[in-house]
């Protein structure tokens, strides 16, 4: 496709590649400015429409509904916590995806830039994942809202009496309310939307990862090309880690200090613990917790993909070493030799087992798709002009000191820490839920 550069002669040239890049670009630029998170450097006034919302969303309306609408602490017991968690979280999320997007742009910051580098089947996973993206988003907070609508609703109707107005008590309850949910509709949605973003952006590093050893540990590639390829996912996942580290770390502290102090104000002695005072507080608790544990999964699975493919890779080095054998030259000198197909193989094909029924083959085959490539358990038949001995072991050797990952501060975020801050988090969750709605 050919397009003109505005005010110039000159033609520019569009792949099909580009296109594609170009029409999700657009697209996700329109849902972020509708949701008033557009700031580019080109976005002009929405930036500054941006922060002005914020600045009544997350700061004016929470601060007047808890000092007009809580005169008496015991109609509205844990609301501090409630609005201080809220616009902590969206203040934490605002501020790092305004300073990454206003530095990098949103395309370098969703790395759509690099996928014209990578295979098809890279670029079609991560495109889909892009356009189900906002759908998850919503899939957050629809049902949250749905529960937050419903108690505020329920909280006006049943308190109305006792909150002070001016003029008409039924409009006054409308605005009051109307508000109070833009107010908790606006810092969910920017609080959970820099989740979802930065659980997008390590997918796109999973299915690289993927790729790589679905690609350089079958066929037939250089040394070099599988040592430039892993060195510019570690760097992909170094800046990841830098871009997101201080929004992990502040969120880690907000969500703990959040589910600390609710505990400690549930367990005084004259708390008034029913669904109509802590309703809020147990929605509240939902929100920062999936929020969070999504951001804590999705840099754990990342980082579980990179280092495990340090174990594909030991294991491709030791059947192509098992599967050798040498051939003797004219010349008299042995070369060794991995064929596409030896009949006298060390490595068997995989074929049905005559007292194998039908239904376990099936069950095999499904435990293998939902199986991650890195971690199947089946052997991998060498390439027939793999490369030699020293150059495989070179690379496990490389793999085995440079494992990848997402980091926070030089701290690997892997399964170890994502359990221990799991069972913390939902330690304090349940808790919260069961003497608040009563789950446990």
């Amino acid at each position: 496709m050919q397009l003109m550069r505005p005010g110039s002669s000159e033609v520019l040239l569009l792949t099909p590649t580009q296109l594609d890049e170009a029409a999700e670009l657009r697209w996700f630029q329109s849902c972020l400015r509708w949701m008033c998170m557009d700031h580019q450097p080109s976005a002009g006034w929405h930036a500054a429409i941006s922060w002005l919302l914020f600045a009544i969303l997350a700061l004016a309306v929470p601060a007047f509904s808890h000092f007009a609408l809580s005169f008496d602490p015991d109609r509205r017991p844990y609301d501090a916590v409630v609005q201080i968690a809220l616009s902590a979280a969206s203040a934490i999320s605002f501020v790092c995806l305004s300073a990454v997007i206003h530095c990098v742009g949103l395309r370098r910051l969703l790395f759509l830039h690099k996928l014209r580098h990578e295979s098809d089947r890279v670029h079609a996973g991560y495109t889909a994942q892009l356009n189900r993206s906002f759908r998850l988003l919503a899939c957050f907070v629809m049902p949250c809202f749905a529960a937050e609508a419903a108690y505020k609703v329920w909280w006006y109707c049943a308190g109305a009496r006792q909150i002070p107005f001016m003029g008409n008590a039924v409009l006054s309850d409308v605005v009051a309310c109307a508000m109070e949910l833009a107010s908790w509709v606006y810092r969910t949605a920017i609080f959970l939307l820099t989740c979802v973003l930065f659980r997008l952006i390590c997918y796109l590093q999973r299915l690289r990862l993927h790729d790589f050893a679905a690609v350089h540990f079958v066929e037939h590639v250089e040394a070099e090309a599988v040592l430039r390829e892993h060195l510019d996912i570690r760097r992909q996942l170094k800046i990841i880690s830098h871009r997101f580290r201080g929004f992990i770390v502040a969120c880690l502290l907000t969500v703990t200090a959040s589910q600390f102090a609710s505990v400690l104000l549930i367990t005084r002695k004259q708390s008034q613990d029913n669904l109509f005072n802590t309703g809020e507080l147990a929605i509240c608790s939902i929100v920062l917790v999936t929020g969070f544990l999504t951001c804590l999964h999705s840099a754990a699975k990342i980082t579980h993909h990179a280092q495990a493919l340090t174990s594909h890779a030991t294991k491709w080095h030791a059947c192509c070493t098992i599967d050798s054998f040498e051939e003797v030259e004219p010349n008299g000198s042995f070369v060794r030799v991995i064929p596409a197909a030896n009949p006298s193989s060390l490595l068997p094909e995989y074929t049905i087992n005559e007292d194998e029924s039908p239904e376990d083959t099936a069950d095999d085959d499904d435990d293998d798709d939902d199986d991650d490539l890195l971690e199947d358990t089946k052997l991998v038949h060498p390439h027939a002009h793999t490369i030699s001995f020293q150059k495989r072991q070179a690379l496990v050797t490389y793999l085995e000191s440079n494992k990848a990952g997402i980091t926070v501060y030089g701290y690997t975020l892997d399964r170890t820490w994502l359990n221990a801050i799991f069972m913390v988090e939902w330690t304090l969750f349940l808790w919260l839920l069961g003497k608040t709605i009563g789950v446990s």
